[in-house]
């Protein structure tokens, strides 16, 4: 049974207010709860002590009885005396956008790291609002009275301690799995494999967008990711390798998307997820172009990215979802912008073209001469590169292919030169 909740939000002059407190109820939808309420106020900042108004709250209180609201979310994140207050007055659970997104990502962490990222992030949340539910959690250790003070702890800052030692804890063994994946991301680059990050607010498509790139030109095409109509579907980053019918080859990496106001305590813990962006050599940034606040998504992405230190990578800005759009015409490319429907084969292969002319524009066009003795190399010519044409001579293959600057190094003894 989903819990019945209500959202508050203040317009704090916000132009795009109506979006943020659009966001919030897709929010608590992805986390399974029933939205049966919103309050609004128009104010220019936040009260200190309670958010809104003191009029605003009894109004809350008021309509939560109505509605049996169990649980009242706040659209920005809440001091801790904030929650405590509300908590007081309305008599109910508070949640804050940032105590929401971080229930929904412990919700959906599949992997090791994933969870790890989660809890780390969740207890860093949790650190500062831990308060006293009544005199339990004042009291000091140890034997009472004047002779006592000073020598005792109150339990409020044991759990603190131990809320920090759990932090330690995590970070230590997510620090393992981070270098773990570091050695791979080295092994990526020693072996000179391109990467296409696929970048991009949550729901815009990237998993779908992978999907259909994974069928096309993938022999791991049964490891698709997971995609579903929905805020966060997927917070894994996930890598698959994509041969193109010319046996040129690049590794397709999707990460967690992204959503406004998101949590930097969540920033800072996928920070190390992240950065398979920031080495990529090329960037897809997704955007579902039927929302029609997808501006203010893009806006969102490119900041948090800038957050995380991804920056001079380059970009194709894909422009997903025109199936949705009327009147649209697709596939099509202006400059560094494509417009296409991730869920249609022919944009797929538009897409894949466009990725195909940015990421090997340095390949060359060679002719090599490969004595019958070095048999290896014609094989690895046939596997690693576009070969054009093939000829037995007397003294060995002649073959015409085109190949990326590391291999036209690489077999420098066999190239004839034109």
């Amino acid at each position: 049974m989903e819990k019945k909740v209500l959202i508050v939000g203040i317009s704090q002059k916000q132009t795009d207010f109506d979006y943020s407190m659009e966001e919030l109820a897709n929010l608590a939808a992805a986390n399974n709860m029933e939205v049966v309420g919103e309050i609004r106020q128009n104010i220019d900042r936040e009260n200190r002590a309670t958010y809104v108004g003191k009029g605003k709250v009894d109004e809350i209180k008021g309509l939560a009885e109505m509605q049996e609201a169990s649980l009242i979310i706040f659209d920005d994140e809440l001091s801790p005396s904030q929650i405590r207050n509300l908590e007081e007055a309305l008599e109910l659970d508070v949640m804050d956008r940032t105590g929401l997104i971080l229930a929904i990502f412990a919700n959906r962490a599949k992997t090791k790291e994933a969870q790890l990222q989660v809890q780390i992030a969740k207890l860093k949340y949790e650190l500062p609002r831990i308060f006293g539910q009544g005199e339990d959690m004042d009291q000091q250790s140890g034997k009472g009275g004047l002779s006592n003070r000073g020598s005792g702890e109150k339990k409020i800052e044991t759990d603190r301690r131990t809320i920090k030692n759990q932090i330690r804890h995590l970070q230590k063994e997510l620090d393992m799995l981070v270098d773990d994946r570091e050695v791979r991301r080295r092994k990526r680059k020693k072996n000179e494999i391109p990467v296409v990050s696929l970048v991009g607010y949550t729901n815009a498509g990237k998993s779908t967008t992978m999907n259909g790139l994974v069928r096309a030109y993938s022999e791991t095409a049964e490891k698709q990711v997971f995609e579903k109509d929905m805020l966060f579907a997927t917070l894994e980053t996930s890598v698959r390798e994509i041969v193109l019918p010319d046996n040129k080859q690049f590794l397709l990496t999707d990460t967690v998307g992204f959503v406004s106001k998101l949590p930097h305590q969540l920033v800072k813990a996928f920070r190390s997820t992240l950065e398979e962006a920031r080495d990529a050599d090329l960037l897809i940034h997704v955007v579902d172009y039927s929302d029609p606040h997808y501006k203010t998504m893009m806006k969102t992405t490119e900041e948090t990215l800038k957050a995380v230190g991804v920056e001079d990578v380059p970009v194709i800005y894909a422009y997903n979802k025109a199936d949705l759009i009327e009147d649209e015409t697709y596939p099509k490319q202006t400059e560094n912008t494509i417009v296409f429907s991730a869920r249609e084969e022919e944009s797929l292969e538009f897409l894949t073209e466009v990725i195909r002319k940015e990421l090997f524009a340095s390949y060359e066009k060679a002719t090599f001469l490969i004595p019958f003795e070095a048999g290896q190399v014609v094989a690895y010519l046939n596997d690693h590169a576009d070969v054009l044409e093939t000829e037995y001579l007397e003294n060995g293959t002649q073959i015409v292919a085109e190949v990326s600057p590391a291999d036209l190094q690489k077999l420098a003894a066999y190239h004839i030169a034109e």
